[in-house]
């Protein structure tokens, strides 16, 4: 959850606990009808004063919060946290019965969530806090929002595991008669990101489609709308924009500011109006993200963090939109990197010649070697598969194309067919072709770097995490061209990845149907049945907690490729998901040993690799 600033803007809170676990992300879990005796720790909320630099810490249970947001005023604020309700009766009944038995899909009595307000109290100096329970849903709750001119709650219910999207809705709660809960919307789309617009009847919410009716499976890049409180009436912001819709803020004057992605590039977009279009604001070419705007201005100043190929990723702050070009930085946490000699970073396009698609991808340049030529080769393939590479300086275990290339590698960052910022068609032209297509577009951007004498044909690497793990899995069934591979928490076994994975209708989507429904697709973009033809070196990682991609691919993959003869080594991360967030030292190990990897197989001829 991220930290929320209070209506006066004095406070902010963010979430802690006493003692930081990791509670098992093993969705079968869920199910089980016995109280979670794993969470003992108490959980806390955490106040900041940026006045008078006061911190105050709420205990508000056992339980982790999922959702929370501020009142009215600064003096309460409301959180959702699982429900916990059940008695030693019932929990002793059970066990009695079923010992440590669980029933798959059976869900506890008391099954959702529990939305509650904290009232803090100020007085002589002391301060007295008091919780009061408004509400038990049946639902995880993602996210919550008040609407004060409404005296209402307006909540995102969410599932432990996507298979029915219409599961993913948007509610409302009248604070008069907490006894009703009215549905908002009902659509096939993941829907979050509730903010309140300026006049206070309207809710805005991100929304990332995902069409599966019928014979139409089919998605649409991230899209921003609007639904009227008073009447219950939809409408769709950014109409005719071809790009993503990445992140927006609400302006104080009325409408938004819309982070909008096309191609590589990230900018900010005004729309005063959802009739009206939404228009550039001129500012810097790069990648803008997480903004934000005060809504107690007349007009509206904003706060975003922006970087580029060649500046560091900073949070800066404009008065006035009008002067984004002048924005001042308020954080120089990366400085450093600017002082350093940095990789450089050009667009590069190709044509795939299967049907003359054009595909455009980021190339970084080791430092000081912008245009030279026959250099060795790394592609480093994003996941998503809805997701892009874009021009920003961001480095982690997943973005790190900067680090690589610092190493001596010529980088390519290739947008795929699937990608996002190339409109909703190109998105979709993965349906049915999910590896084989993009896989080709992949390829026939290696091929041109080589006929333009810019890749070294003999020195040819690739890897990628999560979708960009799946398409390392699959490409190096289809070539012996590269010398090493890096697969992160990538699937290579169809059926069994839609069989555990926690988002199995996005599997569905990609298939364009069930495993029994369409086996030809399934047996067509087949890695197993293709692997006898890898030989080249892999280095797999995964997180061992990962529902995601389950950890089970990983070790099929690893067991294949030993029988197989192929050199392979596996990274388990203790306690991981599908993004390595736990421990930062998971992250920094697995680009070190990547490296390693590449260093140690790219000069190796793949007639000489033994195992």
């Amino acid at each position: 959850m991220e930290p929320k600033w209070s209506p006066s803007g004095d406070w902010f809170f963010y979430y802690g606990n006493d003692k930081v676990t990791t509670n098992s992300t093993d969705n079968s879990e869920s199910y089980r009808h016995s109280t979670n005796k794993g969470l003992e720790n108490q959980q806390k909320i955490h106040l900041h004063s940026v006045t008078s630099d006061e911190l105050l810490s709420i205990d508000i249970g056992k339980e982790t919060p999922s959702a929370l947001t501020w009142s009215a005023t600064d003096s309460s604020l409301y959180f959702a946290a699982q429900s916990t309700e059940s008695t030693e009766d019932s929990d002793r009944l059970y066990e009695a019965e079923w010992k440590d038995v669980i029933q798959y899909r059976r869900r506890k009595p008391n099954y959702g969530s529990v939305i509650q307000r904290i009232d803090i109290k100020r007085k002589h100096g002391k301060v007295s806090v008091k919780l009061h329970s408004i509400k038990h849903v049946d639902f995880i709750v993602s996210d919550l929002l008040l609407i004060p001119s409404e005296h209402k709650i307006v909540c995102v219910s969410m599932p432990e595991m996507f298979e029915n999207l219409s599961d993913i809705d948007l509610y409302a709660i009248d604070l008069h008669d907490t006894s009703s809960l009215i549905r908002l919307t009902n659509s096939q789309a993941i829907e979050t990101n509730l903010q309140l617009s300026a006049d206070g009847k309207h809710v805005f919410f991100q929304v990332y489609p995902v069409k599966l009716n019928n014979e139409t499976f089919s998605s649409a890049q991230p899209q921003l709308y609007s639904i009227d409180l008073t009447n219950g009436h939809i409408e769709q912001w950014g109409k005719g924009f071809q790009g993503a819709v990445r992140d927006y803020t609400i302006r104080s004057e009325g409408g938004v500011f819309i982070l909008g992605q096309l191609g590589t590039n990230v900018h900010v977009y005004i729309q005063q109006s959802v009739s009206q279009y939404a228009c550039l604001a001129p500012g810097w070419h790069g990648s803008y993200r997480s903004i934000s705007s005060s809504k107690l201005e007349q007009y509206s100043s904003a706060a975003f963090l922006y970087s580029s190929f060649d500046r560091p990723e900073e949070v800066y702050f404009t008065k006035h939109i009008d002067g984004l070009p002048w924005a001042k930085p308020v954080t120089h946490e990366n400085q450093l990197l600017a002082t350093r000699s940095l990789p450089r970073a050009k667009l590069y396009r190709w044509i795939n010649h299967d049907d003359n698609r054009m595909i455009e991808g980021i190339l970084h340049y080791p430092p000081g070697k912008l245009g030279h030529k026959n250099l060795p080769l790394f592609v480093l393939i994003h996941g998503g598969p809805s997701e892009a590479s874009m021009n920003m300086l961001h480095a982690d275990y997943y973005t790190w194309a900067p680090l690589a290339a610092t190493e001596g590698w010529l980088v390519l960052e290739p947008n795929y067919r699937g990608s996002t910022g190339y409109g909703d068609q190109f998105l979709n032209e993965i349906s049915g072709q999910l590896l084989s297509r993009p896989g080709r577009d992949i390829l026939a951007g290696v091929d041109s770097l080589i006929s333009d004498g810019i890749a070294d044909p003999t020195r040819l690497n690739i890897g990628g995490y999560s979708f960009g793990g799946f398409l390392t899995n699959w490409l190096i069934t289809q070539t012996t061209r590269f010398n090493a591979a890096l697969s992160g928490a990538g699937p290579v076994e169809h059926i069994s990845m839609w069989g555990t994975t926690d988002f199995p209708v996005y599997v569905n989507t990609l298939f364009r149907g069930f495993p029994w429904e369409v086996p030809e697709i399934y047996e067509k973009e087949s890695i197993m049945s293709k692997l006898n033809a890898a030989k080249t070196p892999t280095l797999i990682s995964t997180g061992t907690n990962d529902i995601r991609v389950p950890a089970d691919q990983s070790y099929i993959l690893e067991r294949s490729l030993t029988y197989l003869g192929v050199p392979v080594k596996l990274l388990l991360f203790p306690d991981e998901g599908h993004t390595l967030s736990n421990n930062p030292w998971h992250g920094k190990i697995k680009a070190r040993e990547e490296l390693k990897w590449l260093a140690k197989y790219d000069h190796v001829p793949q007639a000489k690799v033994e195992t």
